[in-house]
């Protein structure tokens, strides 16, 4: 039994000792030092320690296999691969890639001298590239430099396909492959030599962009390199910019993954963040799409497919998500059913025969409504109205606001069509909202509805003044626009590029407009 336990120990001991990092810097003076490590592009601190007489020894079981890095004092730091093994590295300063000894570490013994090696050729190829430069490509040095650079770049892929070849199984092999182009084929040609299909190029790198990465291999994440790669992806350079062919693509490729791994983490945070921070129009739609596939669903047990996410982070994720997905691009939103002026009339804008509509959501004692207002109003009488755009206006007009709102449509003459929810509607949804709102769809004689009388939640208003632009089957096209981007958009989608010009661009205007 002694025996079965001293053997448990130094069994466990050995394990321990198999992962520890052991990093020495010569003529470091003593200090705090701390472990680096990366999730996709972005570094984070993993560990800290001190360093005495330039040695430190970082305990390597608290940290996930990927690239990693010793920051020292003064902003500088030197990478190395970490995969659950002893690691012992020697260095000095100033390049401490350059002078790095790997005493133990099988992954560093390929990865160092690969770092050397790929640094090396770099700056041969700069320099030539740099002289090549100041040449023209008709001048003999041009052609002989071009060879020089061919036969450098030669050097490198055969560099990088016997290391993969030779360890397929280390990590350090799967980051290299990784970071290799794929190789196009010369395109299909006909009998006399044409190229028969001249997207060829694109269409084989796009479907073949990711074959070598090992997605099974989840340290892969912990490196700049797959977040690059997933920032070109699904950049212009290889994808179209509008939101559902994103939205295509980013579900295809998030669903392939394994849904417990770190690339699916990494991937779904990276691709969902990305476009919910987006400036460009319309993007809001792949994020909101991508937190209701990714983490607003639940499956039978009541868990999100976002298992790093925080129990209590998810209300605030998901609150309103269907109403904010009402009002994304593409989407045909809503029907608004409400009262006009006289609070008599009931008016919707699915009955309307435009060819654009504008939904403008405003409130007359809101300070940028008092600027935006008047400017729709003129574009209105001026411009849109002779060439059937129309304004569908929803005022704040609930209890006092009522007499406020008519008062203003009234002083300010506007002519486009005027709702509300009307005071004495607001009283009746109150007390007996049957009288107003269907049963069940398609009920007659109810002549709104609840998506009507709380606009602001299904439209998802909490700020004035809002724009939607409708084509003519009342789909989304644009939002959130100011008015001369308003007017610019109109003019150009009904090719009036030449008419003059009614508001230049209001910067503050422009700003307000485009909160979200």
């Amino acid at each position: 039994m002694k025996q079965l336990l001293l053997l448990l120990s130094l069994f466990i001991f050995q394990q321990i000792s198999a992962q520890k990092i052991r990093l020495k810097v010569e003529d470091q003076k003593d200090t705090t030092v701390y472990l680096i490590k990366y999730f996709g592009s972005k570094l984070f601190y993993a560990d800290t320690a001190q360093m005495k007489n330039g040695e430190v020894i970082f305990d390597g079981s608290k940290q996930k296999p990927g690239i990693v890095g010793l920051f020292l004092p003064g902003q500088r730091y030197f990478e190395f691969v970490y995969n659950n093994e002893e690691i012992q590295l020697e260095t000095k300063g100033p390049d401490f890639m350059a002078n790095m000894v790997v005493k133990k570490s099988e992954e560093n013994k390929l990865f160092i001298p690969y770092v050397k090696f790929i640094s090396s050729k770099k700056g041969e190829i700069a320099k030539l590239a740099e002289q090549r430069g100041k040449l023209q490509p008709e001048d003999a040095s041009y052609t002989t430099l071009t060879t020089q650079i061919d036969a450098l770049n030669k050097e490198v892929d055969a560099y990088q396909a016997n290391l993969v070849a030779a360890n397929p199984d280390k990590l350090v092999s799967k980051i290299v492959r990784m970071s290799t182009e794929i190789v196009v084929p010369e395109p299909p040609k006909d009998e006399k030599g044409n190229v028969v299909d001249s997207t060829f190029r694109y269409k084989y790198y796009f479907s073949h962009y990711w074959d070598n990465v090992d997605f099974k291999a989840d340290a892969l994440v912990n490196n700049p390199i797959f977040a690059n790669k997933l920032e070109f992806y699904f950049g212009k350079s290889m994808m179209i910019q509008h939101w559902d062919t994103i939205i295509k693509y980013a579900f295809a490729f998030c669903d392939a993954l394994d849904p417990k791994s770190r690339m699916f983490e990494y991937s779904v945070g990276w691709i969902a963040s990305t476009y919910g921070k987006s400036e460009i129009m319309g993007m809001d739609k792949v994020y909101y799409y991508m937190l209701k596939r990714y983490f607003c669903t639940k499956d039978a047990n009541g868990k999100s497919p976002a298992f790093w996410v925080a129990e209590d982070k998810f209300e605030d994720l998901c609150e309103n998500l269907d109403n904010k997905m009402n009002t994304v691009m593409g989407i045909k939103p809503p029907n608004l059913i409400m009262r006009d002026t006289s609070d008599t009339k009931w008016l919707d804008f699915y009955s309307l025969t435009s060819d654009y509509t504008i939904l403008y959501f405003w409130d007359p004692e809101c300070g940028h409504c008092k600027k935006v207002t008047p400017k729709i109003q003129t574009l209105y009488a001026e411009k849109w109205k002779a060439r059937n755009i129309e304004v569908y206006a929803i005022g704040k007009g609930v209890g006092k606001d009522f007499d406020a709102w008519k008062k203003y449509v009234r002083d300010n003459k506007l002519t486009f069509i005027n709702v509300a929810v009307t005071n004495s509607i607001y009283e009746i949804a109150k007390a007996t909202p049957e009288k107003l709102v269907p049963l069940y769809p398609g009920e007659k004689g109810k002549p709104t509805t609840l998506q009507s009388l709380n606009y602001q939640q299904t439209y998802d208003i909490y700020s004035t003044p809002k724009v939607f632009v409708l084509d003519k089957d009342k789909k989304i096209i644009a939002k959130n626009l100011s008015v001369s981007q308003l007017e610019d958009m109109l003019d150009r989608l009904q090719n009036k590029t030449d008419a003059p010009k009614l508001f230049p661009p209001d910067p503050e205007e422009d700003e307000h407009m485009q909160k979200d």
